[in-house]
């Protein structure tokens, strides 16, 4: 059984941005295409500049019981799309909406987290836009300083995949904030701490030698989908650095580890190419940084996706599942699971 039977809200989310996009002027200042980048690159008075926005809610499933994490994670995953697009945090506002049942302990908490995560970019804060809500929401800004206008576009055949940190730390989360009444899970969220790494380093390294990238804001699968949508190609992937904390919550949801891999909920890694000739010198230059990566795949010509896992070969090339499409998020993960099993 293969899951493409309705048109999701995927489609329909696309078909919204586009009779938006139809009907707003655009000027010769905007210099890439949308879609094409993280992170969008303008031209004022003559300067290069990069932006991007970006907006969190309980509904992104964070937990916030501990508001310094939840306030270094909104600015990390912010700044997310300036790294993945190869370029340097410069100047950042917000707009927040507090929830009233925050303390003013909590909002102080909150806000070192921001400032911490700000200081780390290199950042600096130049306003922004407060209000309070029963449910807290978040708005981010940030211009960065381009480097080599690094895109999601550029990828070719035969390039190899690669990227930072682990698989699963979003998905993770999530999961942690909704099986919150499970004793054992409970027992693991009071242990870890999903603190999203700020791939400040890495991202200059990348933007020497990566063809293409992208964040795994939205996920590895989405992310990979992405990069081979818009460059015409296919890819196949395997060995994926999965996070350890992620495996040992997949045993305790007795669900399997490829979700951590499909489900929507990133980690904010990035997630790039790079030519075969480059590898050589660009892994030898991550070790003397101590760069962290992991080659997960290749570029494939035709338009196949596929992840070798488990001895399994999982196709991807029919996958439109979008969490939208769902109201609960049960129904999301069944319909993840039974595309797995599809596959078999």
């Amino acid at each position: 059984m293969i899951l493409t039977c309705r048109k999701t809200n995927m489609d329909q989310e696309k078909e919204i941005i586009h009779q938006i996009l139809d009907r707003i002027p655009r000027g010769k200042g905007h210099l890439n295409d949308f879609f094409e980048s993280d992170a969008e690159l303008i031209e004022f008075s003559g300067v290069p500049v990069l932006f991007t926005t970006d907006e969190f809610s309980g509904e992104d499933l964070f937990r916030d019981d501990d508001p310094y994490t939840l306030g270094w994670n909104v600015v990390v995953c912010t700044v997310s799309d300036i790294l993945a697009s190869g370029g340097t945090p410069r100047f950042y506002a917000h707009s927040m909406q507090v929830s009233r049942a925050w303390s003013t302990k909590y909002i102080g908490d909150f806000a070192t987290g921001i400032s911490a995560a700000l200081k780390s970019a290199g950042g600096v804060f130049i306003g922004g836009d407060l209000g309070v809500s029963d449910n807290w929401h978040y708005t981010g800004i940030c211009l960065g300083e381009p480097g080599r206008n690094l895109s999601r576009k550029g990828a070719l055949p035969g390039e190899l995949i690669f990227m930072t940190g682990d698989v699963g730390a979003g998905n993770l989360e999530a999961a942690l904030s909704i099986y919150d009444d499970n004793r054992n899970v409970r027992e693991l969220s009071s242990k870890y701490k999903t603190s999203f790494k700020l791939r400040l380093p890495e991202s200059k390294l990348i933007n020497q030698f990566a063809t293409s990238c992208i964040d795994t804001s939205d996920g590895v699968l989405n992310a990979l989908n992405t990069i081979a949508d818009i460059n015409n190609v296919g890819y196949q992937v395997s060995d994926l650095p999965y996070l350890k904390e992620g495996l040992l919550g997949c045993q305790l949801f007795s669900k399997p580890q490829t979700l951590l891999f499909m489900g929507e909920c990133g980690e904010y890694e990035l997630l790039f190419t790079i030519k075969k000739r480059d590898v050589k010198d660009f892994l030898l230059q991550a070790g003397d940084k101590n760069i962290r990566v992991s080659r997960i795949g290749e570029v494939r010509a035709d338009t196949g996706k596929i992840l070798i896992e488990d001895n399994r070969v999982i196709n991807f090339d029919a996958f439109n599942i979008s969490a939208r499409s769902y109201k609960d998020t049960g129904e999301y993960l069944n319909a993840l699971f039974r595309y797995l099993k599809s596959q078999t």
